[in-house]
């Protein structure tokens, strides 16, 4: 068993290049599980992220990359202004270790994301139950019906101000 290293606190800065290739070789079975659905390895899936996001992070624990995550905007301003941005996140198996500091720190990550979007939206694996309870408590609705893709059953998130 993994002992919990919740005296550390993740530092979030922004996302750059030189955190992929230790990260890509960290994320979570889960994590790895949606890239390979997507079409993309671990390595790919944090590039072409930092690549199309107007914003991204990475939690470092210690100096070591654990998580990033950012938003990327899909459509600016539609008819009625909102736009939508699509968020995401891929994480190591530490990150779960740091659920409090995630939660506290999530309002302000989703509010500044909503402040390239109106509207976020994207896929979530239907087994990531830890993500699932997260992006809920961030205010997010997750809905039930299913979407597979690669056969890996992935669930809609939607939050929207």
């Amino acid at each position: 068993m993994m002992a919990r290293d919740t005296a550390v606190v993740p530092r979030l800065v922004p996302g750059a290049i030189e955190h992929v290739p230790d990260l890509a070789r960290r994320l979570r079975t889960i994590d790895r599980i949606e890239c390979r659905a997507m079409g993309h390895t671990p390595e790919q899936a944090l590039l072409h992220g930092l690549a199309t996001s107007v914003r991204t992070w990475t939690a470092l624990i210690g100096d070591e990359p654990h998580a990033m995550f950012g938003v990327v905007v899909a459509r600016a301003g539609d008819d009625d202004g909102i736009g939508w941005g699509i968020p995401w996140f891929l994480g190591s198996d530490r990150v779960p270790h740091h659920a409090r500091q995630l939660i506290a720190q999530g309002p302000a990550i989703v509010a500044e994301m909503h402040r390239h979007a109106g509207r976020l939206c994207n896929f979530v694996s239907s087994d990531n139950r830890q993500a699932i309870r997260l992006l809920e408590h961030w205010g997010f609705t997750v809905e039930a019906e299913l979407v597979v893709t690669r056969a890996v059953a992935f669930r809609r998130f939607i939050r929207e101000i």
